[in-house]
């Protein structure tokens, strides 16, 4: 079994050389919608509060990170909150050292414990957004971590009256298969499929939830700083640095006039270039 386990990943690693310059040179059809970031007051009367769900994620301490620096208040849910640090992309010189901000209010627990989701909704009078940016090995998490946990989150928000989320999958995701390099598909069709099989049933749940949703379907993530430029993608994605997604995320639940409501957005930086899947600490943040 291990040969068998061996032979299976030095195929892949021979597939991805032999397609890797394929993808940068081919002239993939892409319709690309440039995604201008909306401009909030910075008065008191228009502070938000927010939920972040995953908090101590890549993504999401973006989300929490520039909420806070908005001068936002956010509730965040994680396992594990000494992991909560300020990230790399919009941290700059601060990244890596631990939020001291008196609006972040963070919570020990797990998604998929009703009793611990409803933590998050006592612990602010009113919510005007809610973020899930789950992650994790199914092996650590669970094969339905993402699916249990998104519709406690669903249903709390449904018996406190909130109505706006944004959800982050991937690209791959439900019907953007196609967009999704072709590297990638394989990774999702063998040791990615049980958290793909997650992932779809969490985008059904919303969809089916009645609440005014975002699915959003970032190409290959980054830690690199915010362009501050997303593009909105028909055709096959390219890399995006998290913070640009944490961004788009919180205009999602916060933004009035936000054009991707019950959408599916698949979303990549300028340019759309394709990519392959990066398993490197660098892309996890690790160096």
């Amino acid at each position: 079994m291990e040969d068998l386990k061996t032979r299976f990943f030095l195929f892949l690693v021979l597939m991805n050389l032999s397609f890797t310059s394929a993808f940068s040179s081919s002239a993939f059809k892409r319709d690309v919608v440039a995604y201008k970031f909306r401009k909030r007051s910075s008065t008191a009367l228009s502070m938000k509060t927010v939920a972040v769900f995953g908090a101590s994620g890549l993504t999401a301490a973006e989300c929490i990170y520039q909420a806070l620096e908005n001068g936002d208040a956010v509730v965040g849910l994680t396992r594990n909150p000494s992991k909560l640090v300020i990230p790399k992309g919009s941290g700059g010189s601060k990244a890596g050292e631990p939020f001291s901000n008196p609006k972040l209010t963070v919570i020990a627990g797990d998604v998929t414990k009703p009793q611990d989701v409803d933590k998050v909704f006592a612990a602010a009078p009113k919510l005007d957004g809610v973020i899930v940016a789950l992650g994790g090995k199914t092996s650590d998490v669970g094969d339905t971590m993402l699916t249990v946990g998104t519709n406690n989150i669903i249903r709390a928000m449904k018996e406190k009256g909130v109505k706006r989320i944004a959800v982050v999958t991937s690209i791959g995701a439900g019907d953007s298969e196609r967009q999704a390099p072709f590297m990638f598909k394989i990774l999702m069709n063998t040791v990615m499929k049980k958290i793909f099989v997650d992932k779809n049933n969490q985008e059904r749940a919303v969809q089916n939830s009645g609440l005014d949703w975002c699915i959003v379907r970032p190409g290959g993530l980054t830690v690199d700083p915010p362009l501050g430029v997303v593009n909105v993608i028909d055709g096959e994605a390219g890399s995006i640095p998290r913070a640009d997604v944490a961004q788009f995320c919180l205009d999602a639940v916060l933004a009035d006039d936000f054009p991707y409501i019950r959408k599916t957005p698949c979303i990549s930086s300028v340019g759309g270039t394709s990519w392959v899947k990066d398993r490197s600490k660098k892309a996890r943040g690790e160096e």
